[in-house]
């Protein structure tokens, strides 16, 4: 190297594989936080859904736990789809995807962000949702609270991984919202019909303890999704 050249610095390593995760966590909640579009328009929704359910169909104590095990999970299964519709929808705007895909920025670091998102974005809703349950179809909320908390963490991160992984999959597509509709629904199908079956026997009487078999259902689903996402993201999104 001659005189007049400037040394070069060194090289910049990238940071480690959990901070590049929160770096996409902290981006899509700064924007959400920003615009409250996904959490107002999804937050609504399911809103909607548990009103227009318990006036429709609930009958009395007796369909109780039937009719609220669907009110609850329905509006979370669409405003799944819905969130993931904007939230990709800000991720094809300009190229940001594209710009994403071009940094330091592991595959499954990516995906592991966008799910954390999507993740917090439905415990969100279900924070709204079942308390609007629990009002509507005159459920107890201290004695079956616990149960319900259970299920639904148990839930939230194979769909939200599940989500993450076939949105990302249809960003590029034309009719995008339907793809992912007909592509996301049948794949959910064991994890919502595990939880709404999980939610209608609580609500019918049983404890937690004899929940374990469902729960078990949904840590399997989420660990198997969450792999499988975390493996095929980067072949996903590249294509």
């Amino acid at each position: 190297m001659s005189a007049d050249e400037p040394a070069a610095g060194p090289r910049r390593s990238p940071p480690p594989w959990a901070a590049q995760a929160l770096v996409v966590l902290r981006k899509d909640a700064t924007l959400e936080l920003r615009s409250g579009e996904v959490l107002v328009t999804s937050g609504f929704f399911g809103f909607l859904v548990v009103v227009v359910a318990s006036l429709a169909f609930y009958l009395g104590p007796e369909t109780r736990g039937q009719v609220a095990s669907g009110a609850i999970w329905l509006p979370i299964a669409f405003a799944t789809v819905l969130a993931l519709g904007r939230l990709w929808q800000r991720e094809r705007d300009d190229g940001a995807l594209d710009g994403l895909l071009l940094t330091p920025l592991l595959p499954s670091a990516l995906f592991a962000g966008k799910a954390l998102g999507l993740a917090t974005f439905l415990v969100a809703i279900e924070a709204l949702v079942i308390p609007v349950a629990a009002l509507f179809f005159s459920l107890d909320l201290v004695t079956l609270g616990p149960g319900l908390v259970s299920i639904a963490l148990a839930a939230t991160p194979g769909i939200a991984a599940t989500g993450t992984l076939f949105g990302a999959m249809t960003a590029r597509t034309r009719a995008r919202d339907l793809v992912l509709a007909v592509v996301l629904f049948p794949l959910l199908a064991p994890a919502l019909l595990t939880a709404v079956v999980a939610t209608r026997e609580l609500c019918g009487g049983a404890s937690v303890a004899e929940l374990s078999d469902y729960l078990t259902l949904l840590g399997i689903f989420d660990v198997v999704f969450v792999a499988g996402g975390l493996a095929l993201f980067g072949l996903l999104v590249d294509t």
